[in-house]
This record gives structure tokens, C-alpha cells and sequence, in this order.
């Protein structure tokens, strides 16, 4: 996503000029250009896929809602089984319409996962609970911190059901080097991904990632409690940003290499 410019074939190829090897893909784009045809693709250009994103959206109340979530994520697990990643990252999901109980969006995202987590063993397939930053609480995400992905995440069997560490989502919690942490050392840390945090925010706010080394976060210094946990996983640049998209996708390919060196490594 972070050069959804192109496309899968273009992706390939810039990967190959930069010496890049791992690449997280997100389902649309897989799905639009088949994800049979990606699989052979993204694997004859020497790539691994580290992450799928994503599934989730399990918060639905109507019975109907549900059984169409967890069939979307059934397919989702075979999507990413078919790509040869063992990540399937999860936004959980925002409060039904109509709803503020929190706390009961939550227990449907255990119980979904509950249903889940078996299918994804069958497949090979790790499910990672992504919280997302407040902000999107009420419409995108219920999980908003680390310490409440990892709450449903350790119901579950750690080699099944983990968590994501997403920079621009918890670098402004004070709890979640701690999370940090208590996820690493259970083995639950399933995907790391990096991006800054810019102001003013875009209209929307879903676009408002910033270039590694454009904002406010320590990058380094989270790759570094990262690593502290015992992470040993690809890192995920993964940057939400009209300005960014609206520039040639190989140069902004090159430069987020660039920026990665500088500011993560």
C-alpha cells in the first residue's frame, strides 16, 4: 500500500532493482489481479510475502453480518495460505451501528476468533491483531491498544493468535513498551510495521501516514524495543499518504529504502 501506484508486476520488478526480498500485500490488489497468478508471480521474482492485509471487521451484531464476516475471513486465511505468508494481519472492526458498548464489540472479536483459529491452523496461518490508534475506535477498530490486542490474542495459542506492533498506531502510549514486551517474550509479536506520525491530519484521517523521518515518532528507538522482545521478523514500511501516491511509485519505492536505513535501521 505504501505504493499502491503500482502495479503487482511493477511492485515485483522495483523490489528487484532495490534488492528488496520480503513484501507485505494487501487483499484487494492480490485479489483484483488473482491470487493464484500473484502467488506464482511475487515467487518467480524471488519474493517472500511477509504479512496478508487484511481481515478482520468482526464486530457486527446481526447474525447475518457475522456469518458474511467470518466467511470473508475464512477466504482471507486461504488467500494468504495461497501466497505462501503465514500472517494474516486483523482490524478487528468499529462499533455497530447504533451501538457505544465497547467492551461487547470486543467479546465478538474473541468469539469470532474462536471460530477463526482453527481454520488458520489447518492452513498454516497466523492471525495478528492490529490495534489501530483511538481515533478509529468508533468506525475502523474497537482494539485501540497493545495491552487489548494482547488480552484476546493470549485466549489463544501464541503460534495462532498474536499481535501487531504498528509504530504510527501506538507510539503515543505510554503502556505499550511494556506491551512491547509481555507480546515478545509470549512469542506473540506476529508482524512489525513502521510509519511516522504527521500533523495536521488529512481530511478522513486515513491517509495521514507520514515518510519514515517526517514526524514524531522514534522509529529507531521502537525497531530497538522491538528487537529487545526477541522479534526476529521482517519490518513492514507501510504508508497511507495521497501525497506519496500521487508521486512516481518506483521513486518513492527507493525512497522509503532510503528512509528506512536512516530512521529504522
Amino acid at each position: 500500500m505504501t505504493v499502491k501506484q503500482l502495479s503487482l508486476p511493477e511492485l515485483t520488478a522495483a523490489c528487484a532493482r532495490l534488492g528488496v526480498t520480503r513484501v507485505g500485500l494487501w487483499r484487494e490488489p492480490v485479489g483484483a489481479y488473482g491470487v493464484e497468478k500473484a502467488a506464482r508471480l511475487v515467487a518467480g521474482a524471488g519474493l517472500t510475502v511477509t504479512s496478508l492485509c487484511r481481515g478482520g471487521f468482526l464486530t457486527a451484531a446481526e447474525p447475518g453480518a457475522r456469518l458474511r464476516a467470518l466467511d470473508d475471513n475464512r477466504s482471507a486465511i486461504d488467500e494468504a495460505a495461497a501466497l505462501g505468508t503465514e500472517t494474516l494481519v486483523l482490524v478487528s472492526g468499529g462499533l455497530p451501528p447504533g451501538s457505544r458498548d465497547l467492551s461487547a464489540a470486543r467479546e465478538r472479536i474473541a468469539d469470532a476468533l474462536h471460530v477463526l483459529a482453527p481454520h488458520a491452523a489447518e492452513r498454516g496461518v497466523r492471525l495478528a491483531i492490529e490495534p489501530l490508534h483511538p481515533m478509529y475506535a468508533a468506525d475502523r477498530c474497537v482494539v485501540s491498544t497493545l495491552a487489548q490486542a494482547l488480552e484476546l490474542a493470549e485466549r489463544f495459542p501464541a503460534p495462532r493468535v498474536g499481535v501487531v506492533v504498528d509504530t504510527y498506531h501506538v507510539w503515543w502510549d505510554d503502556t505499550a513498551p511494556a506491551a512491547v514486551t509481555r507480546a515478545g517474550a509470549a512469542g506473540r509479536i506476529h508482524a512489525f510495521q513502521v510509519a511516522d506520525w504527521t500533523t495536521p491530519l488529512p481530511r478522513g484521517v486515513l491517509t495521514g501516514r507520514g515518510q519514515l523521518g517526517d514526524g514524531a515518532v522514534e522509529l529507531r528507538r521502537w525497531r530497538e524495543r522491538v528487537d529487545a522482545a526477541g522479534y526476529r521478523g521482517p519490518i513492514e514500511a507501510e504508508l497511507f499518504n495521497d501525497g506519496l501516491w500521487a508521486r512516481d511509485g518506483a521513486e518513492v519505492l527507493a525512497e522509503t529504502v532510503r528512509r528506512f536505513i536512516e530512521h529504522v535501521l
